[in-house]
């Protein structure tokens, strides 16, 4: 038996789950004082139930990590046998190295958090580096997104016509080639298809802030796919994009799986060189930072997949 839960972070992505399992969500009241502080309070009796919480650390991430950690401890109190956080955006995933001397290793210090208060396993979508699971001593799994992308891109080129021939995967970084070529292989049904690099390098001292140096493959006359697993300030995407467009490439599309918008990434995107981004549903989006150009693909059925492990 399991019960199911939801934090607050993306409730519409939970209910979605929740029909898909044919399981109803289970009762919890979260209070948020005046002064930031959250409560969280289980309303239902979990004793011996295996019980999943889903919550992306989306914005605010540091808000929506510390309700988690609560929901873990109110259901440990209340002697669930297992507790599985469902994490579809794990925030704090790019800070896992120290860039500078002096910083801090973020992730480790949240996995860290994560198991000493009692979490049983953690899943997630698209982690930015999947080395991080070795970071864990809890059972971890990592699902992908990259095959529900790559089938809604098939789906939009099929309507205009255009052919494998015509397509280039490009990776926006060195460090997204490997992620490029699972979406490549999930597009083309094969690993036998050549793609182009983007040589980038990023500006330590400034969040944000990266510039497109080089590329490495021939993108000329080509539909071309930039492919990533986050999309914040929309700097990467967009100066891929140029770089692109400046080497010959007729139209350019964007595979993100996760939309961690900063406040003005919306606007810039909305009126740069690329002509569609395909996202999915990991993040809720507020009502101004919707824009047409962005199209969103839900992990519902992802995520219900799995969890029928434990019907």
């Amino acid at each position: 038996m399991i019960k199911l839960f939801t934090g607050t972070a993306n409730p519409y992505l939970s209910e979605e789950v929740s029909r898909l399992l044919k399981l109803p969500l289970s009762k919890a009241e979260i209070v948020r004082f005046g002064n930031s502080e959250v409560r969280v309070t289980i309303q239902e009796n979990v004793k011996r139930t295996t019980c999943i919480v889903i919550q992306p650390l989306a914005n605010p991430t540091d808000t929506h990590l510390m309700e988690l950690f609560f929901f873990c401890d109110a259901l440990r109190r209340q002697e669930a046998r297992r507790v599985i956080a469902y994490i579809p955006y794990f925030g704090y995933a790019r800070q896992d190295i120290q860039h500078r001397p002096g910083e801090c290793v973020s992730v480790n210090v949240i996995i860290r958090f994560m198991e000493s208060i009692g979490f049983d396993k953690v899943y997630t979508i698209d982690i930015h580096d999947e080395a991080t699971e070795g970071v864990f001593s809890i059972p971890f799994k990592n699902l992908t997104a990259l095959p529900l992308l790559a089938e809604k891109i098939k789906q939009y080129l099929k309507i205009k016509k255009t052919t494998d021939m015509e397509i280039k995967v490009v990776s926006p970084d060195q460090g997204g080639v490997e992620r490029a070529r699972d979406f490549g292989e999930a597009f083309f049904g094969t690993g036998d298809f050549s793609m182009a690099v983007i040589e980038k390098r990023r500006d330590l001292q400034n969040p944000h802030t990266s510039k497109a140096l080089d590329l490495y493959g021939d993108v000329s006359g080509k539909t071309v796919i930039l492919v990533d697993d986050m999309v914040t300030s929309g700097g990467t995407l967009i100066h891929a994009a140029e770089l692109c467009r400046s080497r010959g490439a007729k139209e350019v599309l964007a595979a993100i799986v996760h939309h961690d918008f900063t406040a003005d990434a919306p606007q810039k995107l909305a009126h740069d060189s690329i002509h569609k981004i395909f996202s999915t549903n990991t993040i809720t989006l507020r009502p101004e930072q919707k824009f047409p150009k962005l199209e969103e693909t839900s992990v519902a059925p992802l995520i219900a997949s799995e969890l029928k492990n434990f019907i």
